[in-house]
């Protein structure tokens, strides 16, 4: 095929997906992050929106919708109308944690949304701030221990995946610990540079910067291998767990199908690209390119594992 064939081709095929957001649309394509600027998911979002925007032709925009640990995000996009123009980005806490854990969540995740196309995989990590006098995992157990008035965990909110594997570190390490649930990852971490906070459990991506930048302290991470060539998994400092989470955009289920397709091929297509690849593994996220059977596939797996355990934690909120 000649450069010109696949230049016409490429006009063609961005025209024909334009055509299909134009319908029924209303306005420019939003893309809700439950979270607050600046945190991994938003990151991401933005990273997603930049591109995407340019191979849809129309206007895509990032909306930070915070509250009620990222719920609020879900339950407004869940009252919009079926013609909204939205896709959310959202992650296990969301789909997975908080229908089981929350009396009153507010949204069913399978009658409520549909996926259409998962962008990222993260593992958590455990750091301190400079005032915790430790730098190896297996000493901060003992000196939670020999501290329990200190002995509490920031997480980015109450009911997030973040909160779920601090209690079940605490319980793994035989650790009576208050978790303290933050609006978010940038006050956590800003609490955890100043003090407020001992020790934060978070997203990787979310304390990499002030790590590498010697503010605080990466003690474990928790993937299945090292993700920082000098810090162990919590596997190889003893806490036999291995976690991630996973960064998927969801329509409303009312989406017409041919819509929701078609965002499903071009975010894909985006995920595809190896700039955009790049930009995740600054993140220190592996970046995902699934289509909408792929991701609901994932989602799927996730319960498998998890559910279990978080039903077997006896958890419940208000």
């Amino acid at each position: 095929m000649t450069t010109s064939r696949r230049l016409l081709l490429c006009t063609l095929l961005l025209g024909c997906a334009g055509a299909v957001f134009a319908q029924g649309g209303e306005g420019p394509l939003r893309l809700v992050v439950p979270y607050p600027p600046g945190g991994g998911s938003d990151r991401s979002a933005r990273i997603v929106a930049e591109v995407l925007q340019q191979r849809l032709g129309q206007p895509v925009v990032v909306e930070n919708i915070v509250g009620a640990g990222g719920r609020l995000a879900l339950r407004q996009v869940a009252a919009m109308p079926a013609t909204a123009n939205v896709l959310v980005l959202v992650n296990p806490a969301l789909m997975v944690v908080a229908p089981l854990v929350y009396k009153n969540n507010g949204y069913d995740p399978d009658k409520d949304f549909q996926p259409v196309s998962q962008v990222s995989r993260y593992e958590m990590s455990a750091a301190v701030g400079a005032a915790v006098p430790v730098r190896e995992y297996r000493h901060l157990l003992a000196w939670m221990k020999a501290n329990p008035e200190k002995a509490s965990l920031g997480v980015p909110a109450t009911g997030s995946l973040p909160h779920f594997f601090a209690l079940m570190m605490a319980q793994g390490a035989g650790i009576k610990a208050e978790v303290i649930g933050y609006k978010g990852s940038s006050p956590l971490v800003t609490d955890l540079m100043g003090g407020h906070v001992p020790v934060a459990i978070d997203a990787l991506d979310s304390h990499l910067t002030q790590h590498e930048a010697g503010k605080i302290r990466i003690l474990a991470t928790s993937g299945a291998k090292r993700a920082l060539p000098n810090v162990p998994t919590f596997k190889e400092a003893g806490l036999d767990m291995v976690a991630t989470g996973f960064n998927t955009f969801y329509a409303k289920a009312g989406m017409p199908a041919e819509r929701a397709a078609a965002l499903s091929r071009e975010i894909k297509a985006v995920m595809l690209m190896p700039d955009v690849q790049q930009k995740f593994v600054i993140l220190k996220a592996e970046a995902v390119a699934a289509d909408q059977a792929a991701s609901h596939a994932e989602v799927e797996a996730f319960k498998k594992l998890w559910v279990p355990a978080i039903r077997q934690a006896n958890l419940q909120f208000e």
